[in-house]
């Protein structure tokens, strides 16, 4: 629940329809007590005031410093905040998921247990963040953590079709949130908030509802009980984006992440609006729409739909303007970097230095020192998930590469793409231990291991098919030819012969998406010997060979 909601905000919660008659007897309740509260400011709304709001919007943050050579503190973001809250206090922070997870920080082992996001919390804590919904990676974390995080929070969350294994919210989750603010001259706008949530990371304690059907049944329930404005925060794709901005006539803004790229795009409601003109898309600008529904001279002609650059390295600000007659709505969106020219607000900063020292000192204990310069690359590694679980990217050629170098008898490496938790890119420049820790947090060590022709013909067909998950594998020394037969170091693979693999020892527990086969002590399946660790091997090869346009990250 939010602490210091905006000076003369109120937030005014629904009751979930899952309720039985308990919750049926709140909705009627809340509906008597809302025909008061209209009699009450119905004087107020005559007074014809433009009330003024403003949304700052973060998404898929995962770091709590400054990324070297990208940008982003969110200390800086905290500072921007204190500013615009003392020109406004109509100023509400809202986050649209990916912040618990991934994140090396998270990954270390702080008093006995892995951080799993508590530090983000703690920070977003000092920052003032109003309100969240979830993010795929959110489910990266055991239930037992992500709970954690839910109690630990001092903000709102909010998600629509998200829910636990007996289909209900989780505890300090709402559906939809419902805040009241009054303008200097005594009238009233109600804000309403939603949140969707892409399942692309399927945890075995979660359960997930049709997105725009969940969006567009809590659009409905907010303008019944009086939002004046709806606004979405959403994680999914752009194209889910556009399809819940064209499907729900009664949201007002979507607030989006996911693609980690910002954006803003003007999506029209009506198709055959849509099919007559463009969208617009743009890196900044204005963008106007209405409340729905709207008189006839303030008719909506879509829905924008909003992104931020991940880890906070823009932000954007939406104001909103607000007619309390007309009842029309102008939104202004700027896309604001954050890059040095914002004041750090010292509080922020000292949390966030607080759980860095914590994290260097745990990394140290591993024989890992983050802020060790190990190479100057000089390419853009892409660690993004979407082309790393679909396709070889600049950064898992230069991993692979590594493994099969921990043994140069080795005729491939594979490692499976869900090792690489990234998701983001490495700007060329130079890159620290961090950036390992970063992009593969979980380490692990490497196996070199004897495997059957025919046995590494079905791990690598299997990995293939598990293109878009976790469980795709990337590949050094293996490549499907023209003729779609698998060649090794441009020999065919032969089913009878016995071939030398590095693996990481995870894919040899068997608990790989549809690799269950490929476990140790299995049929075909001989550990020879331990490979070293992935990270340190990893550490070895950017010393030895920086990326470069004539090394195996480079594109």
């Amino acid at each position: 629940m939010v602490t210091n909601p905006p000076l003369g905000a109120r937030q005014i919660r629904l009751s979930p329809p899952w309720r039985s008659t308990a919750g049926l007897q709140a909705i009627g309740g809340l509906l008597a007590a809302g025909a008061l509260l209209l009699a009450v400011f119905v004087p107020a709304m005559a007074r014809a005031e433009r009330i003024e709001l403003q949304l700052v919007q973060l998404n898929d943050v995962y770091e709590i410093t400054p990324i070297p050579g990208g940008g982003g503190d969110l200390a800086q973001v905290a500072g921007l905040v204190r500013q615009l809250r003392a020109r406004n206090p109509r100023t509400l922070v809202l986050m649209a998921g990916d912040f618990l997870s991934p994140s090396a920080v998270g990954t270390a082992v702080v008093e006995g247990r892995r951080l799993d996001g508590r530090q983000m919390v703690a920070v977003l804590n000092a920052i003032g963040l109003d309100q969240a919904t979830f993010g795929n990676h959110e489910f990266d974390l055991a239930e037992g953590p992500f709970r954690d995080r839910l109690r630990e929070a001092r903000f709102g969350w909010i998600s629509s079709n998200v829910n636990d294994t007996a289909g209900r919210p989780f505890p300090s989750v709402v559906r939809q949130r419902l805040i009241e603010l009054r303008g200097s001259g005594g009238a009233s706008l109600r804000l309403g908030l939603l949140g969707v949530t892409l399942p692309s990371n399927p945890a075995v304690y979660v359960r997930y509802s049709d997105a725009v059907a969940s969006a567009i049944a809590q659009a409905q329930r907010l303008r019944q009980h009086g939002a004046d404005v709806v606004v979405a925060l959403t994680h999914q794709a752009l194209a889910q984006d556009q399809q819940l901005a064209s499907s729900a006539a009664l949201i007002d803004l979507i607030l989006g992440g996911h693609e980690h790229e910002n954006l803003l795009q003007l999506r029209f409601r009506n198709p055959a609006v849509q099919g007559s003109a463009p969208e617009l898309t743009a890196a900044g600008g204005t963008a106007t729409a209405a409340r729905a529904p709207s008189p006839p001279g303030c008719r909506p002609a879509g829905v924008p739909i909003a992104k931020a650059d991940a880890n906070a390295r823009t932000v954007w600000l939406h104001t909103l303007a607000y007619d309390t007659v007309s009842r029309c709505l102008e939104i202004q969106s700027s896309l604001l970097p954050v890059d040095g020219r914002w004041p750090s607000d010292p509080v922020v900063a000292r949390q966030a230095d607080h759980w860095l020292q914590k994290t260097e000192a745990a990394f140290r204990r591993q024989g890992l020192e983050p802020e060790r310069v190990i190479g100057i690359s000089g390419v853009l590694l892409d660690g993004r998930d979407a082309p790393v679980r679909s396709g070889s990217t600049t950064l898992t050629r230069l991993i692979t590469a590594a493994m099969r170098a921990a043994d140069p008898a080795s005729a491939a490496a594979i490692l499976n793409a869900g090792a690489i938790r990234l998701d983001d890119v490495l700007p060329p420049g130079p890159i620290r231990e961090m950036e390992v820790i970063r992009a593969l947090p979980f380490g692990g060590g490497l196996s070199s291991v004897d495997l059957e022709g025919a046995l590494l013909q079905r791990v690598l067909e299997v990995g293939m098919a598990n293109r878009g998950s976790g469980g795709y594998l990337q590949v050094d020394g293996a490549a499907l030819g023209t003729d779609g037969r698998w060649r090794l170091d441009g020999e065919p693979l032969e089913p009878g012969r016995r071939y030398r693999v590095v693996l990481p020892d995870f894919l040899l527990t068997g608990q790989e998406v549809n690799l269950g086969f490929l476990r140790q002590g299995a049929a075909g399946v001989d550990v020879i010997a331990p490979a070293g660790d992935l990270r340190q091997a990893v550490i070895r090869w950017l010393r030895q060979h920086p990326p470069g346009a004539d090394q195996p990250g480079a594109g």
